[in-house]
């Protein structure tokens, strides 16, 4: 693969700032260190006004349609939501319900969550996983889950998360370049 790898992050959070966003951050940077990478950040809640009253994705406003397409055309996705009622964030969900058919079909996504307690701790296994099952992406075996002690305000506090990141990333990263390669010589 020749460039950098294309990695979009969609964070699931209601608001700025968030501890959900510094776990995303903290993943696109310890990624960065590692491989050469263009990366971008879309926060949901800054597309509510295009996603809200969308039913079809004909409906949606450019601003979340660039989004959408960041999405399917990156070479790896983190997906990360703060855990709201045992799931994830009904923006989060409603953001992926307008993902085309296919388009995550066997690309690379690391799964991220933040939650009040460790009782969430599960919502990356029997929330998110599932989610990017059914859209047919590859996920990472190792999730990501913080509690609201494991910061200090939007500061990561907790040393074992930084191993966890490097499992995830060590997992994900040699099957994204290989697919980015992949499909760049398709393309020439």
């Amino acid at each position: 693969m020749s460039g950098p790898l294309n990695v979009v992050a969609v964070v699931g959070t209601l608001r700025s700032p968030s501890r959900t966003t510094a776990l995303a951050e903290l993943i696109l940077a310890t990624l960065a260190a590692q491989t050469e990478t263009e990366s971008q950040v879309i926060e949901v809640h800054t597309l509510g006004p295009d996603l809200a009253g969308a039913a079809e994705r004909e409906q949606l406003g450019e601003k979340a349609e660039a989004a959408l397409r960041a999405v399917e055309s990156a070479d790896l996705v983190i997906a990360a939501s703060p855990v709201l009622q045992g799931s994830y964030s009904g923006l989060f969900k409603h953001f992926f319900d307008f993902i085309a058919p296919y388009a995550l079909a066997a690309k690379p996504v690391v799964l991220a969550a933040t939650g009040g307690s460790d009782r969430h701790a599960l919502v990356v296994e029997h929330a998110l996983r599932p989610l990017f099952a059914f859209l047919q992406a590859w996920t990472a075996p190792a999730g990501i889950y913080l509690s609201a002690g494991d910061f200090d305000g939007t500061t990561i506090l907790n040393p074992e998360v930084y191993e966890r990141i490097e499992m995830a990333i060590a997992d994900v990263v040699p099957i994204a370049v290989a697919l980015a390669a992949a499909r760049q010589s398709a393309a020439n």
